[in-house]
């Protein structure tokens, strides 16, 4: 049997989904991991044990945009399950986000304002979890890509919940209150690879007891010094969990070659900036400085 609920999420405008859907079929942690159609995404996610599906496509004029979702699931959905849903929806595609500001800063920066006009409206699209770009930055620890999606495979296939919707099993990516208590030596054998088995285990255990509003609340240094406190989480995986995993903005991501080839590539007239000449020209979007850089990187 299959229960359903539906509803509607405002998204603070400017917001274009159809650049969010360009963003999650480029994305290569994130691929095979969802069904994108034409203007409509559906995509598994756990919360509190249960596996959901949800549906979401645009709904809402220019103006006032908003996504309509549906819910499928194989238990009844509970009112309590269902805002938790909607929250986590919101969290992804970063539905909330205010981006006038931003762009009214990109305006004064002459090698930026064509990129951010290019992705006008496009709010950044985070990992589903903050734990799930958690364990990405564990599996990608001196990994090629390929490699880390395929052990984030073997995590989602052994501890992941599947379910059916449209014709089509997706599989949620497990909570960490489910790896936190994962078999050790068998999280070892998956991977396999002792030191990362302990670390994904780690992040697990202090994600699966975490408030999460905190997370996203709390000052930025607050939560870099908890999330540096985990082992095996240092100041790149730091930064990339707060930019991409909670959407805090303020600061750059640490040590991002990709980034520092992206800005060179439009600021440095051909030549390679260093981290002190890229965080200088970041300086100029103050709380905006992630998204100045999520764009970077998306621009390529």
């Amino acid at each position: 049997m299959r229960y359903t609920t539906s509803g509607t999420l405002a998204a603070t405008a400017p917001f274009d989904f159809d650049k969010s859907l360009a963003f999650i079929g480029g994305f290569g942690p994130m691929a095979g991991e969802q069904a994108i159609g034409e203007r409509t995404l559906a995509k598994a996610v756990c919360i509190a044990g249960q596996p959901i599906v949800f549906q979401v496509a645009p709904a809402g004029a220019a103006e006032q945009p908003a996504l309509a979702y549906t819910l499928l699931a194989e238990q009844p959905i509970e009112p309590g399950t269902q805002r938790l849903a909607e929250d986590r929806i919101a969290c992804f595609l970063s539905l909330n986000d205010d981006l006038r500001p931003f762009y009214a800063l990109a305006e004064r920066d002459p090698i930026f304002a064509p990129i951010a006009r290019r992705l006008h409206g496009y709010h950044q699209v985070r990992f589903l979890t903050p734990f799930e770009s958690a364990a990405w930055a564990v599996l990608t620890q001196r990994n090629a890509l390929p490699i880390a999606r395929t052990l984030k495979q073997r995590l989602v296939e052994r501890y992941g919940a599947p379910i059916e919707a449209a014709g089509m099993r997706h599989w949620a990516f497990p909570e960490a209150a489910t790896l936190a208590q994962a078999n050790p030596a068998e999280l070892y054998a998956l991977l396999p690879n002792l030191r990362r088995a302990e670390y994904l285990q780690a992040a697990a255990m202090a994600f699966a007891g975490a408030d999460e509003g905190w997370l996203h609340g709390a000052p930025y240094a607050e939560v870099a010094a908890w999330l540096r406190a985990i082992s095996g989480i240092g100041a790149w995986s730091a930064s990339f969990i707060l930019l991409r995993g909670l959407g805090r903005m303020e600061q750059l991501p640490a040590g991002e070659a990709k980034l520092a080839a992206a800005v060179s590539r439009h600021y440095g007239a051909g030549r390679a900036l260093g981290d002190s000449a890229i965080r200088t020209i970041a300086e100029h979007y103050g709380a905006y400085q992630g998204y100045w850089a999520h764009y970077m990187r998306v621009a390529g």
